[in-house]
């Protein structure tokens, strides 16, 4: 029985486990989001959210511990210089999984694994979806503006018409 068993070994053996978890965080971390199946992407939170975390602070003792776990260069200076800066006023859930479907050969779960503050894409949506908060009522259609509009003309021409002629009048009463 597996009672009290939290890891998920994956079908490998803990170097080869430990070696893709390693790659595949300095990938997420490089490229901002990667696809592959849901249990190494559950896998892979679980790895890579401690080194972002440990990447708010930079120091020395910092750098070297997540040097230790990524073992590249380029994927921990990335880390400390742009990931973290984003990430620092976040107190938790640095990465989103998102289901995908399922793969054509073997019919695997795949999802798309992505640093939250990344994704362009849903923080536009998010800021629009902010500005309209009320619903309100659709604006009257161009038809029924237009058919007010002539109303409201003839009206106006009418009383112009009638100081016209009240002027009109009065002059007449004048001159006689």
């Amino acid at each position: 029985m597996r009672h009290q068993k939290s890891i998920n070994h994956l079908g490998r053996t803990s170097t080869h486990r430990k070696a893709m978890l390693s790659n595949m965080a300095s990938s997420l971390i490089k490229h901002k989001r990667i696809s592959t199946t849901i249990a190494k992407a559950k896998a892979l939170r679980g790895y890579v959210e401690p080194l972002i975390t440990r990447a708010k602070i930079d120091s020395t003792h910092s750098r070297r511990v997540v040097f230790s776990y990524l073992q590249d260069k380029d994927a921990v200076t990335e880390l400390f210089r742009d990931v973290s800066v984003k990430v620092a006023d976040r107190p938790g859930g640095y990465v989103r999984i998102l289901k995908t479907g399922f793969r054509l050969g073997d019919n695997a779960d795949m999802c798309i694994i992505e640093l939250v503050d990344y994704n362009e894409a849903l923080l536009t949506v998010k800021e629009a979806s902010n500005k309209k908060a009320t619903r309100r009522r659709k604006p009257a259609s161009k038809k029924a503006t237009d058919a007010v509009a002539p109303v409201a003309k003839e009206s106006e021409a009418k009383t112009e018409e009638d100081d016209k002629e009240e002027s009109d009048a009065t002059e007449g009463e004048e001159k006689i």
